[in-house]
């Protein structure tokens, strides 16, 4: 049953931090610039928990555990890189944590290990049904009340992106197809569909694991111990084919990516050139793609950060992050990452800084069409021998610069009446077409652009670097597209928040906010007076008893 969580929390005159630190100690758990009050200000109490309302049933029964409370933790844990163990640990143990989730007191409980874990398995699964991660939802909203408060302008963006390996192992052929067998087989091996004669041959095969198969193995018998699962798995596929199941799904994937039948009807192993790197690179993550990016090779996802660059602001925000499979290019979370920062900043986008990788002729009309000054710090392939451009009557102009001079140019028309332009040399014709010139056109715009405009994008690389700080090796302690993305999302608010704490530290207190802490002062200190008088009454009781 969904229950929000109350506002605020009445503090308890023996368990408070109030009632447990004095004097300096006291001092620094009260000081409104102090990590923790600012955390509980501007994370915690500006978590929307009723967007969460639709993960719980409407009628009676027991009540969900603190949504902010809950968040709050998953945000901490990434703020650190911590063990599920530690943050609990710290939640339970660490005044200035509990604060910051707004739990005041020493016995005001924590959500129990099973009810975190219950929670982010409840998101996921809605993600996978509803096609919304409500970690995207909540980031969005709290960024945006940020923006409002701060002014945070937003006309003025950038955008990087990073690499991420998925926590799986590196398999061999043989390992990905025996590892995935053995998945399924643990969860039909008591299955009567299976004949006696088929359950001895899995059990041969699967009797040691794939890693040490291919220890032992030469790579010719590698070759036939490979094509011998091909044919055990298409025998057993069909016996299986009304399943639903995640195991059986996965196997039949692997199956048909690994295998194929040849001409005379029979199983054999494709050739590795007809593999895909969007094929499964394990059974324990099925969403992770292959990528071999400059010699950095990546089983994972790409992650994508847009944040604000404005000139005449201090602070600057992350207003978007999105998680691909890493087969995406950096093309592909262009226009996502301006539509989703232009519903969290206060106003719309006129300026993009970006390098060559978003550079594509459909971004450019985007840019167009949205009136947006796209600077690219560069383009990606080698500069051409010739300049292209268009004069004031719409005529190309090509002019060769190891020449110095100007070529004639004829329009043709290509395939599909597609224009084309046409210029000879002393090796033949030479043809532009409208994506050249475009190409052409965006990098003289780049090499005409001064340095300043260029540089602004450079700093969006620190803010990737801050994205993946506790995975140096760019390899994540997840799996799975959505916990990547709900990663993600948790980082990017603690990074946004250390910004804005930063950004209100050096600020004096306004008039109210003032009002309100004397006010607490005044009542903290009636407390701890109260408290010392009743300390010694009792001890005076005790003596004369």
């Amino acid at each position: 049953m969904y229950k929000p969580s109350d506002e605020s929390s009445q503090t308890n005159l023996f368990t408070s931090g109030v009632s447990l630190f004095s004097g300096k100690s006291l001092n620094l758990y009260q000081d409104n610039h102090a990590w923790h009050n600012q955390f509980r200000r501007y994370v915690t109490m500006r978590i929307d928990e009723g967007l969460f309302e639709c993960l719980y049933s409407s009628g009676k029964g027991t009540p969900n555990a603190s949504i902010r409370v809950l968040i709050g933790m998953m945000i901490l844990k990434e703020a650190e890189g911590l063990s599920d163990q530690k943050i609990f640990e710290s939640c339970r143990f660490n005044m200035l944590t509990r604060s910051a989730l707004g739990l005041f007191n020493a016995d005001d409980p924590v959500p129990t290990e099973s009810t975190y874990y219950l929670f982010r398995k409840k998101v996921r699964e809605y993600a996978e049904v509803e096609n919304e991660n409500l970690f995207d939802t909540v980031f969005a909203s709290i960024t945006k009340k940020q923006s409002l408060e701060f002014d945070v302008s937003g006309k003025r963006i950038r955008m990087d992106s990073k690499l991420m390996g998925s926590n799986i192992a590196w398999l061999s052929r043989y390992e990905l197809v025996h590892e995935t067998l053995r998945m399924f087989y643990r969860k039909i091996e008591k299955t009567e569909l299976l004949d006696c004669k088929t359950k001895e041959q899995l059990e041969e095969v699967l009797k040691f694991k794939g890693d040490k198969v291919v220890y032992t193995s030469s790579s010719s018998e590698l070759k036939t111990k490979l094509h011998q699962l091909g044919v055990l798995i298409s025998n057993i596929l069909p016996l299986f084919s009304s399943s639903k199941s995640i195991c059986y799904l996965t196997l039949k994937r692997v199956f048909h990516e690994q295998f194929k039948m040849n001409e005379e009807k029979l199983v054999v192993p494709r050739n590795k050139e007809e593999i895909s790197a969007k094929s499964v690179q394990s059974p324990h993550d099925t969403d992770s793609d292959f990528r071999n990016k400059d010699g950095n090779k990546v089983k994972g996802y790409s992650i994508n950060v847009t944040e604000s660059c404005d000139d005449d602001k201090e602070l600057n925000l992350i207003g978007a992050v999105s998680v691909k499979k890493v087969t995406s290019s950096d093309v592909d979370f262009f226009q996502e990452g301006v539509l989703q920062s232009e519903e969290v900043f206060v106003d719309k986008v006129a300026n993009i800084h970006a390098d060559g990788a978003y550079h594509s002729p459909g971004n450019q009309k985007f840019c167009s069409d949205n009136e947006i000054d796209l600077h690219l710090h560069a383009i990606q392939g080698a500069k051409g021998r010739y300049q292209l451009s268009f004069s004031e009557k719409g005529d190309l102009l090509v002019f060769d610069k190891e020449t110095n001079a100007f070529m004639d140019v004829v329009k043709t028309k290509g395939k599909d009446s597609v224009d084309k332009w046409r210029i000879k040399t002393e090796k033949g014709y030479r043809y532009f077409t409208q994506k050249e010139i475009e190409t052409c056109i965006v990098r003289q715009k780049i090499e005409e652009t001064p340095t300043e405009i260029l540089q602004k994008r450079n700093n969006v690389e620190a803010t990737v670097f801050q994205l993946g700080y506790h995975y140096p090796n760019a390899k994540s302690r997840y799996r799975g597209l959505i916990k990547h993305q709900m990663w993600a999302n948790m980082r990017c608010l603690w990074v946004n928040f250390v910004r804005v704490l930063k950004f209100t530290s050096g600020k004096p207190l306004n008039l109210c906010v003032f009002c309100n802490y004397l006010r607490k002062d005044l009542f903290d200190k009636l407390i701890i007076a109260f408290k010392t008088f009743l300390s010694k009454e009792l001890d005076v009781i005790f003596l004369i008893s």
